[in-house]
């Protein structure tokens, strides 16, 4: 195990790769633990050296402060790490943790292929909120809003509340979904008293590196197929669907304009490409470019871009607006971001989709579909079902 002293230099190169990453899995205890793992790094937090207050500061200057008092205390490279709810205003779940353990990133790591322990078998319930039924009736409902001109995107998610005969083995569900995917967003973090929200994001948000951004934004989708040449199809489909591109496009031009003020150059390709996971094929467009001037922090570029239309929709405003009339739940952490930053303002910060709540009682998993005027309501009512996918897979469940 390194410690929170190595470079991030270290880990990316891959040296000493061979079971480092996959030790820090093996590790996680989620009690008192944060786990994150990108394609560049593996991290493994410890305990609470300080925690980021909640009240009527930015965030920004709060998660300063904790890092600043972090080091106060004798730490000499502080990270903070967490995750900050859809609702930007409500509390984050932040600490700079006492202990921080690197490695590189799984992908690197050749023991990530080894098979993850198998579910154990549990009798699970399952409530939707809402019935499916009712999701696509709000579907059905934003869409002639907006033929009518009220507004031009919203995301409209869905939960699935699933309760067994045995408590949430984390452990096993955060194995299960790095190895599934090794080259995505995996975390785990406390939320609270005996929760964690954990899960495995397609979605880079922006991460930092020195004065170099990246962004990673995903709209735009299709379930795989386990046919090969169905697979294909559908992902060469989706490359040329009007309504995924039109989705796509609104949100690559927010995150554009978002980024644009705080960058000398920015370089966003004309088309998307496509990035696959384990259950969805996304339309993808990668954005880089170079911070002018005094850089800002990873952490204030994120909450620049948070919620982007990927999450919430356009214009942001009203479609949050929506989003509150049409869903019965509250969001709480899902999709808002998950990561970590430095006190030099390096970090990455990721869209926290794909995820779960885990609690005594059991789970609440979470998947959204981007609804634009030309959406189908059981086409995207059948789109969450997939999303779904991901963490039914990883507790042995079917829908």
């Amino acid at each position: 195990m390194t410690t929170v002293h190595d470079t991030l230099t270290t880990e990316e190169s891959g040296a000493g790769v061979v079971g480092t990453a996959t030790a820090l899995l093996d590790d996680y205890r989620p009690a008192t633990d944060r786990f994150f793992a990108s394609p560049t790094r593996t991290l493994l937090a410890r305990g609470v050296r300080a925690s980021v207050a909640h009240d009527a500061r930015p965030l920004t200057e709060r998660v300063q402060d904790a890092l600043t008092a972090a080091r106060a205390s004798g730490q000499p490279d502080p990270v903070v790490i967490g995750a900050i709810p859809f609702d930007p205003s409500a509390p984050a779940a932040l600490a700079v943790p006492e202990t921080l353990h690197r490695a590189p990133a799984l992908c690197k790591d050749p023991l990530i292929a080894l098979p993850a322990p198998q579910p154990a078998a549990t009798a699970w319930k399952m409530r939707p909120v809402p019935l499916p039924e009712q999701y696509a009736a709000a579907v059905a409902s934003a869409v002639g809003r907006m033929k009518a001109g009220e507004f031009r995107k919203v995301v409209l998610a869905r939960a699935l509340d699933l309760t067994g005969d045995r408590e949430p083995d984390v452990p096993g569900m955060l194995q299960r979904l790095a190895r599934r995917d090794t080259r995505g967003y995996t975390f785990a973090m406390p939320t609270g008293t005996d929760r964690t929200l954990l899960g495995a994001s397609p979605e880079l948000l922006v991460s930092r590196r020195g004065s170099s951004l990246l962004a990673n934004p995903l709209a735009g989708s299709t379930p795989r197929s386990a046919d090969l040449a169905e697979d294909v199809r559908r992902a060469a489909a989706l490359l040329e669907s009007p309504k995924d591109l039109h989705e796509h496009a609104v949100v690559v031009t927010a995150i554009r304009e978002a980024l644009a003020p705080y960058c000398t150059d920015l370089v966003v390709p004309e088309r998307p490409t496509l990035v696959k996971t384990a259950a969805m094929w996304h339309l993808s467009t990668t954005i880089t470019g170079s911070l002018a001037g005094q850089p800002v922090s990873a952490l204030e570029l994120a909450l620049a871009l948070h919620p982007t239309p990927a999450v919430c929709g356009e214009p942001t405003a009203l479609a949050r607006k929506v989003i509150g009339e049409l869903e019965p739940f509250d969001r709480g952490l899902y999709s808002g971001v998950v990561g970590w930053g430095d006190a030099q303002g390096d970090g990455e910060w990721v869209v926290t989709i794909r995820c779960a709540e885990a609690a005594r009682g059991g789970l609440r998993l979470f998947a959204g579909a981007g609804v634009v005027a030309s959406s189908d309501p059981a086409a995207e009512t059948a789109e969450t079902s997939a999303k779904f996918r991901t963490f039914l897979d990883a507790v042995g469940a079917e829908l």
